[in-house]
């Protein structure tokens, strides 16, 4: 027993070692923690303020969340919706990154500094600003209107992350290639895009997950005729007891943990490091 005191401990790792390992618990207890304590109230049938522990545990609200009609049409209005903007963010900002990486014109820095913008202040605001214009181009309630919303929230990841990784790409390899006879649409899908693909894959799935996640302007924008995961769970939580709201919250964090699984190839710190062009 006094091999695991805290003092013997000390003595075992070292002052710099004990710190190390204090830290790290530190980050454990703060990170993983909601998520248990989220966990812990999905299965709870009974819970009520202050205790800490619910006092009943079961699948109650799981079979009402589940047996809610709107949840099978909410999931699939995401994953259409999210899939949708990572291919127009795809289209419009590939080129407009491969044009950054490689050109110099006056107010470039300050023009890839403008996509912080969106981050600087409180999105509601933005949204709010954004709906004035909608309502005028009648674009409220309207999946078009919802897709600008989620693509300008992916445009610094669609921009930045692409850019970073075309310019890690050496010119003299895409010299050679023109010197062998390409021309330069080959050159670029046969050379540049493959040798970018990393970054180019990283920014797609921020973009995927920030639209499978984006729940602030759809409300504001598609509501009530586009509902999303996100909005749903906005209505449970302020219709339905504490314990609703952690089951649909649980059921929207599976989506995102299968696409970081299938795509942990290209999530790497390599990947970001040089997609966003520190390396």
């Amino acid at each position: 027993m006094k091999l695991l005191s805290p003092r013997a401990f000390y003595y075992i790792l070292g002052k710099k070692g004990f710190f190390q390992y204090l830290l790290f618990a530190g980050f454990l207890i703060f990170f993983y923690l909601p998520l248990m304590n989220l966990c812990m109230l999905a299965f709870a049938d009974k819970y009520e303020v202050p205790a800490i522990i619910p006092q009943e545990f079961g699948f109650k609200w799981w079979g009402f969340v589940l047996g809610q009609r709107s949840l099978v049409s909410s999931v699939s209005v995401s994953f259409i919706l999210a899939i949708i903007v990572t291919f127009v963010s795809l289209a419009v900002c590939i080129p407009a990154a491969y044009a950054l990486a490689r050109y110099e014109f006056f107010g470039k820095r300050i023009f890839l500094l403008s996509f912080l913008l969106s981050n600087a202040y409180p999105r509601m605001g933005l949204y709010i600003s954004i709906g004035i214009l909608f309502y005028k181009l009648n674009l409220m309630g309207t999946l078009a209107g919802v897709v600008i919303i989620h693509f300008l929230n992916s445009m610094m990841f669609m921009t930045w992350i692409p850019s970073g990784a075309f310019r890690s790409v050496y010119r003299q390899q895409e010299e050679s290639a023109r010197d062998a006879g390409a021309g330069p649409l080959r050159t670029f899908f046969k050379v540049t895009l493959p040798l970018a693909t990393p970054g180019i894959a990283v920014a797609s799935v921020f973009t995927f997950l920030s639209s499978l996640e984006e729940a602030q302007g759809t409300l504001l924008v598609g509501f009530p005729q586009i509902k999303t995961m996100p909005v749903e769970l906005y209505g449970v939580i302020m219709e339905y007891p504490l314990t609703a709201g952690p089951v649909l919250s649980l059921i929207l964090i599976i989506p995102t943990v299968l696409v970081l699984f299938f795509m942990r190839k290209y999530i790497n710190a390599d990947s970001l490091s040089g997609g966003y062009g520190v390396k």
